[in-house]
């Protein structure tokens, strides 16, 4: 069993924040809390963007990165669940899209008001068992898949000390994602909206229409110029999107008027 790890993340919101809603952005495989950060700019001032920094990357890059899907869902449960004061939205690309959806169905379970999913470049999660193993590829295998799924920097890639610094990492991801299994259930309450590459060929569209059988409310799929990697790519047009769904789905969700009238939010918009 992997020891329990702490997660890392934005601090809690000030009082008299104007942040009406908090969307936690999870890291895909090998990545970092960095790509999210900009998103607080961009993002319009009632969603308060909180990057998550999982162990092996950022300032954690001295902590051991979690192997195992359990572990990583437990240590996110551990240390977001109880900072929650609000609605709350998840997003995540690739394993961060996974990890996402576990740990919504955890905040369901926990009567906590999220108000949906965001899921981007992931296959369903239980059509995930058709993932190859990257993660036992010798060193110069592995370097060769990244170097065809993009997203890690050429002048990266062609040096060996950073390589051997990031490889760890790497595997211990990929090691998370692919020896994950779905566990049956009820589906998730809250809308889940998907986002794809059009680019992207090792996750079809097919494979992200599949999200639709794991919510009983609504479910929108798009697709968006680019790779694996189109959050990047299609950055401008991915943000606008997200920032107009998390706003949509805190409109609809029955704790927008729950939290709103508990934190005076109501008696504010009427002055």
């Amino acid at each position: 069993m992997e020891p329990r790890a702490r997660m890392s993340s934005a601090p809690p919101l000030a009082a008299g924040s104007r942040a009406a809603v908090r969307l936690f952005c999870i890291p895909y495989a090998g990545g970092s809390a960095s790509p999210y950060q900009p998103w607080r700019k961009v993002l319009p001032p009632l969603i308060d963007v909180d990057p998550v920094s999982l162990p092996g990357r950022d300032a954690r890059i001295g902590e051991p990165p979690l192997r195992a899907m359990g572990s990583a869902v437990d240590a996110l449960v551990g240390e977001l669940f109880p900072r929650i004061d609000r609605p709350f939205v998840f997003f995540g690309h690739s394993m961060g899209a996974l990890l996402a959806y576990e740990v919504a169905r955890r905040a369901e379970e926990a009567g906590l008001p999220l108000v949906g999913l965001l899921a981007s470049g992931a296959p369903a999660p239980h059509l995930h068992a058709r993932s190859r193993d990257l993660h036992a590829l010798p060193d110069a295998e592995l370097v060769q898949e990244l170097r065809r799924l993009g997203g890690t920097p050429r002048e990266a890639l062609e040096n060996p000390e950073l390589m051997a610094l990031v490889l760890p990492t790497l595997r211990a991801d990929f090691e998370l994602c692919e020896t994950y299994r779905h566990r049956a259930g009820p589906p998730l309450g809250c809308p889940v909206h998907v986002f794809g590459g059009l680019g992207d060929e090792g996750v079809p569209r097919e494979d992200l229409e599949a999200w639709r059988a794991l919510t009983s409310a609504s479910f929108r799929l798009r697709m968006l110029p680019g790779g694996h990697f189109f959050l990047h790519e299609s950055e401008t047009l991915l943000t606008h999107m997200l920032a107009r769904d998390v706003v949509e789905l805190l409109s609809q969700s029955k704790h927008a008027l729950e939290m709103g009238t508990a934190l005076g939010w109501g008696a504010r918009r009427n002055r």
